[in-house]
């Protein structure tokens, strides 16, 4: 992930980081259960100013870039700086395993089974999760339904560029 991270800012003047991994640097605990100090950040690489940030807007396709997630993929930079367009797919994998029966469990039970640190998950996790699960459900084949001409989705920034749904199918 090191490698990763080092590709993608050396091509961004502003890029966000909305998972940082825990370690000793993010890190704090209560009641002997640790908690990421911050869920989010970004990084001004012309400054290399750091500092909290929120994404309520994930981009484009986050059901298909998280399901690609789930099914076991490694994450990839989706962005093309010098085109500045995303770049999603094609992605393939298997019909899920038990994917009904993970769609009939409860918020507890999704939870502790598929988090790595339930504890320390933000409100939203269990909800994000049940969607991605509901579009593997729909879309067992992505090589048939999603990308029958095996060809990515790509999006551009649209004139505003800056605000939320900022991007455009091309």
């Amino acid at each position: 992930s090191q490698k990763l991270t080092n590709q993608l800012l050396s091509k961004f003047t502003f890029f966000p980081l909305s998972c940082p991994r825990k370690n000793k640097l993010n890190d704090r605990e209560e009641k002997d259960i640790h908690f990421p100090i911050i869920y989010g950040i970004a990084v001004n690489v012309k400054t290399a100013e750091i500092f909290p940030a929120t994404f309520p807007e994930k981009g484009p396709d986050e059901d298909l870039r998280s399901a690609r997630v789930l099914t076991g993929a490694a994450l990839t930079n989706i962005y093309d700086a010098k085109m500045e367009q995303l770049h999603i797919g094609p992605y393939f994998w298997r019909p899920f395993p038990h994917v009904d029966f993970w769609l009939e469990q409860d918020d507890e039970q999704i939870l502790q089974n598929l988090s790595t640190s339930p504890l320390a998950e933000p409100p939203h996790f269990v909800s994000h999760i049940r969607s991605t699960l509901a579009f593997l459900k729909e879309h067992p084949f992505p090589s048939r339904s999603l990308f029958p001409d095996r060809k990515p989705r790509i999006y551009k920034k649209n004139e505003e560029g800056k605000q939320h749904n900022c991007f455009r199918e091309v």
